[in-house]
This record gives structure tokens, sequence and C-alpha cells, in this order.
């Protein structure tokens, strides 16, 4: 199989859309011969923060001498970077080969169970590339919730919550402690837990852990010490003043799970990072397209994918914060999302930010089914923020292309993970992302 026919066969899985539930992939995972059971690590659940956790933890493993798993998602550039050993994607051969190993599986498994969704074919291909490999820790991240995603078939061992907020609340409920309740069944009998959850969703995740008698760590924010142009400085326990390399005060958050999980896998036998480790780690992580800052012909262009309400405050925030220490001259705004988020809560969000008081905001559409236009975009952003300029593109490309032409300062893309791809294709040439 090549690695485009295999694209294209991931691809038509898509029009099973998001069925959540594990008896599919613990069926197909069976075709396989099990093969997540040889694995130890952590899950990790959350509203917003995930990659962030699993971008810090696995910079500080690596750091330890580990070779660690992970499946950031979803993917900017190529599916590919959802498969990762010590950051590095598989490549487009290996890739081919274990879908096509995955498929007539797939197939037998839709004769009793139904047909696999596209995100359950990826966990088994997932799961099967870490078999092959055998990385000393695999980072999981979760899908969507975590009760029912597909991802929750497994138990590395280790179990973190990155914090509970109102998201996809369609599929998870319409509360905040109904979500908490989703994301806490990805804690199991036998585990290390860890949480930066706090409000009536820890009080959900203390009960989980409590009925199940599963040590449970909760962590507050890192205190933040300071920031600047490259990152952010905390304290932590042990550790005292440490610097990380992800730009923005909500890393401070991300950072002190980041910490406990590894203690917790400290814990469960799986890993011990020593405190040299962590700061190397921590100081050198990187995250594509968080708060990702370039620079192209000049102009810095800030990448961030901050897609609900807090993500979007949390970018308010940052931009704000970091200001100071960036170019002169207003602020163009790229922005698209997908009409099925809270598109008003989003801009409210993006709003906030004093450094967006002038911007010039260039609303687009990325080429997904779910994508919300650009002319009903732009016409939320001139009701919500009826102070700034608001023009519409009709796709990334023209989006990038005008910001660059008309652009009086730095340049931001946010709103869709889909679009900050998009942008960052074009900017970033990796060869480890290029599929042909």
């Amino acid at each position: 199989m090549s690695y485009e026919t295999a694209l294209a066969a991931i691809a038509e899985r898509g029009r099973f859309g998001i069925r959540l539930g594990l008896g599919r992939t613990r069926a197909l995972l069976r075709e396989l011969g099990d093969p997540h059971h040889a694995l130890r690590g952590a899950l990790v659940a959350g509203t917003n923060g995930k990659g962030s956790v699993l971008a810090l933890a696995a910079a500080a493993l690596v750091a330890a001498g580990y070779r660690v798993g992970t499946t950031p998602k979803p993917h900017l550039v190529t599916y590919r970077e959802r498969l990762q050993i010590d950051g590095r994607p598989v490549d487009p051969v290996t890739f081919a080969r274990l879908v096509g190993e995955v498929l007539p599986a797939a197939d037998r498994v839709a004769r009793r169970h139904g047909e696999p969704t596209e995100f359950e074919l990826l966990t088994a291909v997932v799961f099967r590339w870490f078999a092959e490999r055998r990385p000393d820790v695999a980072l999981v991240e979760v899908g969507l919730g975590g009760r029912l995603d597909a991802t929750n078939v497994w138990d590395g061992g280790v179990a973190a919550i990155t914090n509970v907020a109102l998201d996809h609340t369609d599929r998870l409920g319409a509360t905040v402690e109904a979500i908490a309740r989703e994301k806490a069944a990805i804690v199991k009998r036998g585990d290390v837990a860890v949480t930066g959850a706090d409000g009536p969703t820890l009080a959900v995740i203390r009960r989980r852990a409590y009925r199940l008698a599963v040590p449970l760590t909760t962590v507050q924010p890192a205190p933040l010490l300071g920031w600047d142009r490259d990152g952010i400085e905390v304290r932590l326990p042990r550790l005292g003043r440490t610097r990380v390399g992800l730009r923005g005060r909500h890393q401070a958050a991300n950072v002190a799970v980041a910490d406990a999980l590894l203690d917790a896998l400290a814990v469960a036998g799986i890993a011990t990072t020593p405190p040299d480790a962590r700061r190397s780690g921590y100081a050198n992580a990187i995250w594509p397209g968080r708060l990702e800052l370039l620079e192209h012909g000049g102009t810095e262009i800030l990448l961030d994918g901050a897609h609900n309400p807090a993500g979007a405050a949390a970018l308010a925030q940052a931009l704000d914060d970091l200001r100071p220490h960036l170019a002169a001259g207003p602020l163009t705004l790229v922005t698209a999302t997908s009409a099925d988020k809270d598109v008003d809560g989003l801009i409210a969000g993006l709003a906030r930010a004093a450094a967006l008081a002038e911007a010039h905001v260039v609303c687009t559409a990325v080429g997904a089914p779910r994508a919300i236009a650009a002319a009903a975009l732009a016409a939320r952003w001139r009701a919500i923020a009826p102070g700034v300029r608001v023009t519409v593109a009709a796709d990334p490309d023209a989006a990038l292309e005008r910001a660059l032409a008309t652009a009086a300062g730095p340049i931001v893309v946010a709103g869709s993970l889909y679009l900050v791809g998009a942008v960052r294709g074009r900017l970033v040439d990796d060869p480890d992302l290029r599929d042909g």
C-alpha cells in the first residue's frame, strides 16, 4: 500500500463520523493480538493543555534517556504527526504498512461490531506501531472526553486530567460536572492519577479516585515568576525556579500537571526523571502551533490553536503579556473556526486582549465540513467587537497573503488548528513532515 492510498483509506473512514464507544476498538485490537497490553505510560485527558503536558513530560523523559512514544492530535501538516517517538513522526512507508495491516482486521470487526471509525483505526495503528518499536514510556492523548474515547481501552498505569471546561457539550454533557465524569473515567483501578482540575470538577474526579482506591495528586498552577519573548519562569516543588520554553502564563498550570505526571510514573515504577532532566526538558520543550513564534520576511507570526473560549482567553492574556516583547505596530489576526464551536465565546475571549484593540481581523474558512463560512464569522466579529476592522478572505492561503501584504506589525493566526496547520505548512519546511 502506498502512503497516498493509506491516507485515502483513513479519510474514507471519516464517513462513519464520531461514534463514541470502546467495543469496536477492543475488538480491533484483539484481532491484532492486543498490542496495547505491553505498553506502560500515561493516558492524558482534559479540556485544554493535553498537548502541552505531553510535550513537557516527553521532553523531560527524553532528557532522562528514555524512548518516549507520543500521540499529539490533531496533526498540523501531516497525519504522521499523530504517531511520534522522541518527537519524530513515523515515516511514510511504515505508516502505509501499518494501515495496510490494520484495514483487514477492521473489515473483520465490522461484521459484528460495525465499521471502525477513522479515529478508532488510527488508535489501532498507534498501538501496533508502539508495540513494534517498544518505547520505554507511552504518553497517549485522549481524543474526545474520556469514558468512551477509543484510547480508553488502554491502561498504562497512570491517568492525568489537565482541567475541565465546557467543550463538546453536544457529546459530553451540558455542565462541567457532566464533562468531568466523562474525563474521570480514564482513571482505572490500580492506576496512579494526577489532575489540575479545580472546583466542582475536582470533586467529581476525587470521587472516582476514592471509589477505585486510586491515589490522586491534585496540583495548582505553579507560581509564575516572570515571562519573556520565548517562555516563562515558574517555581516548582523540589526544582525551585524553573524555565519553561512554552509561551503563555497558562503553561504554569500545564507544567505543574506534567511535573506531577512524572512523579506518578515514578510511583508506578515506569520511569524516574531526575531534577536535571526535568529542568532541561521543560526549558527545551517544543509544541508546534501553540503560541509558536515564527518569522517570515521580517514579519513576526504567532501561531496558536485556541479553539474554545478557555483557549481564547488564555491566548488573549498571552498576547497582552507578549506585546512588549514583539515588534511595534498594530496586530493582524487571521482566524477561522468550526460552526459547531462556541463561536461567540471564542470571539469574546479573543476580544479581551488589549493588544487586539486596533487589530485588523482577517476572517477565513478552512476546507473542513464543519467550518463556519468566512462571511458568517466576520459578521459575528463585527457584532461582538465593533471597534475592530474586519475583512474576509476565501481560504487560508489568501488570508495569509493579505496579512503579509498589509500587516504593519506582527501577525497572529488562531481559532482553528486546521488553520494553524495550513499556515504552518506554508511557512515551515521540516524534512520530517514531508510526505512526498
